[in-house]
């Protein structure tokens, strides 16, 4: 397998990871893979103020991560891809599995303390 160049590694970051960088903009994320919304939708599902969700809409749409059409008065946003989430959903996978790793490792120990 080969590696990606420090510059796609450098790509990646400073488009991906920091559009990912703030939970909400993730939530934003989950709400529109159920269905796409407009702002006030999602700032009432999300139970975030409606300046907040704009700003973090207008992050997500310079990544390309969401795209807006609008209807009517309207502007509705919708991810661009599904994969998206199946990014996100692998992310929290390997975090619960890092998680289980570190409570296994602490549980190990604290037999071995009282053992002794």
């Amino acid at each position: 397998m080969s590696y990606p160049s420090l510059e796609e590694l450098n790509l990646l970051h400073a488009n991906l990871c920091r559009a990912l960088s703030d939970p909400k903009r993730i939530l934003i994320l989950y709400a529109l893979h159920d269905r796409p919304r407009h702002v006030t939708a999602l700032a009432d599902k999300l139970d975030i103020p409606q300046p907040t969700v704009s700003r973090h809409l207008q992050r997500l749409q310079q990544h390309a991560l969401v795209r807006s059409e609008r209807d009517g008065p309207f502007v509705v946003y919708s991810i661009t891809s599904p994969r998206i989430m199946e990014l996100l959903d692998l992310m929290r996978e390997v975090r619960y599995d890092a998680l289980t790793q570190q409570s296994s490792v602490l549980d190990r120990g604290t037999r071995l303390t009282k053992a002794l």
